[in-house]
């Protein structure tokens, strides 16, 4: 086969995702190859991208190789599927895979951004292989590799691949009315981040109603006009110190202008399944934050244009951004059916949480996600200091092995269990049970005392 990889990552030949690709290249030398370094060439590929047009259409396999930044794929690779949807270049029988690095965080939901664009372009979806950073050198990383190459091409020379299961429905704007009457703004500052651009118009209207009917006062930065120098590189110079080694000062843009509100609503129209790629180099370069979740507390919003009820991937990282950051997500408002509804309803909750202070316990993102976080950190705490020592001041190595009182009772209750229960009274098999209930009954107990006590 004619077996073309793109390259996502921005360090090119020295990619570690490009090195399980280079590992079977080896083991399966009947095959043609050819790689393009998009993530690393991205700026020269914009202004011409004749190189990359004439491998695509050389190309029978389309293999996306890259490492997983922020729940999707780098802003780099969403600059080039952007190219690739605009080449003109028929992909309808073409087959696309992808092998990706990471520490599986959120690692679904990039496969499935890079999936869904393959999908747009009538490409023949076969599922990837999420790859852990070091599995290459284990040996059972090295047969699970191969394994998957194998049913690669055992697909390809059977033309098995995924059915798209649901294709887009037509979608028409719904105007939003950006003349609402001005509400009166407390001293609170709410922070409105946006790329919006010429053609946005509604994306645009849909903020102006925003500001006004918040009663708070809103700053909106459009990160479209700032002099951003492109995606993060992930060369984590910044893990020691938190300075980027981009000389836009990013970083600082980033931490005086935006994160420094009471709140922040985030704005912008959706293309390519996702927020766009210049949102994405702006998630990206936030990378000089680490791992370490500054703006946890803050409540924060979405204001969308486009289809975001047929997007559930991007859905699934609206709110897994939210709960990992330890941020209330007060709403998305859309402009599909309600606009102006929408808008003033995530007004009003974005102000009652901001004013009142207002977090909730992490759901199943937030929590799963920070664990992954918290062992990479440990892990890794001689090279991510700043990271260490955010996490230790903050609480948030929470190992199991620390709660020692919570083992030796559960040895005992298990003890307990294991013990023959008594025939004839039933009342015993309620004991365990009225047990675990008791520091229950003490809050209750408690919450009647307070009552009583307020009347």
């Amino acid at each position: 086969m004619k077996i073309l990889i793109v390259n996502g990552s921005p360090k090119g030949k020295y990619s570690v995702t490009l090195q399980t690709l280079n590992y079977l290249e080896i083991l399966h030398p009947e095959h043609e190859y050819k790689v393009i370094h998009a993530g690393q060439i991205i700026k020269k590929l914009q202004r011409d991208f004749t190189p990359a047009l004439e491998m695509l259409e050389w190309a029978e396999l389309i293999v996306f190789s890259y490492p997983i930044y922020t729940f999707i794929a780098p802003s780099q690779l969403h600059y080039f599927i952007d190219l690739m949807k605009k080449s003109g270049v028929d992909f309808s029988n073409k087959y696309a895979t992808q092998i990706t690095t990471s520490k599986h965080f959120y690692d679904i939901t990039a496969h499935k951004y890079v999936e869904d664009n393959c999908y747009d372009m009538n490409m023949k979806v076969i599922k990837g292989l999420s790859a852990d950073m070091d599995d290459l050198t284990t040996e059972k990383g090295q047969k699970d590799a191969e394994e998957f190459w194998k049913l690669v091409l055992w697909s390809c020379e059977n033309d098995f691949y995924e059915p798209i299961v649901k294709k887009a429905v037509s979608f028409t704007t719904v105007k939003a009315n950006p003349t609402a009457d001005i509400i009166a703004k407390s001293g609170k500052e709410v922070v409105v981040v946006t790329d919006a651009g010429a053609e946005d118009t509604n994306l645009k209207d849909m903020i102006k109603r925003f500001t006004a009917v918040l009663p708070m006062k809103c700053k909106v930065v459009n990160i479209a006009e700032y002099p951003i120098k492109g995606g993060c590189l992930g060369c984590f110079k910044c893990a020691v110190s938190g300075k980027c080694v981009y000389k836009d000062k990013f970083d600082e843009f980033l931490r005086n202008e935006i994160q420094s509100g009471d709140a922040i609503v985030y704005a912008f129209t959706v293309r390519d399944h996702s927020m766009g790629p210049r949102f994405k180099m702006y998630d990206d370069r936030q990378f000089c934050n680490g791992h370490r979740t500054v703006t946890m507390g803050m409540p924060i919003g979405y204001i969308v244009s486009g289809p975001y009820s047929q997007e559930a991937n991007l859905q699934m990282i609206v709110e897994g951004r939210a709960e990992v950051g330890g941020n209330f997500l007060c709403g998305v408002a859309t402009d599909e059916k309600n606009p102006d509804g929408e808008i003033d309803r995530l007004a009003k909750t974005l102000a009652y949480a901001v004013q009142r202070g207002y977090t909730r316990p992490a759901n199943f993102y937030g929590v799963g996600g920070m664990k992954i976080f918290r062992d990479l950190i440990f892990v890794m705490q001689g090279m991510m200091k700043a990271d260490h020592k955010f996490y230790k001041e903050h609480g948030q190595y929470d190992f199991p092995q620390k709660q020692m009182g919570r083992l030796i009772a559960m040895y005992l209750v298990g003890g307990l269990m294991s013990l023959p229960m008594p025939k004839g009274n039933p009342k015993l098999t309620n004991i365990m049970n009225e047990g675990m209930l008791m520091p229950y009954n003490a809050v209750l107990e408690k919450a009647k005392k307070k009552i009583s006590g307020d009347k």
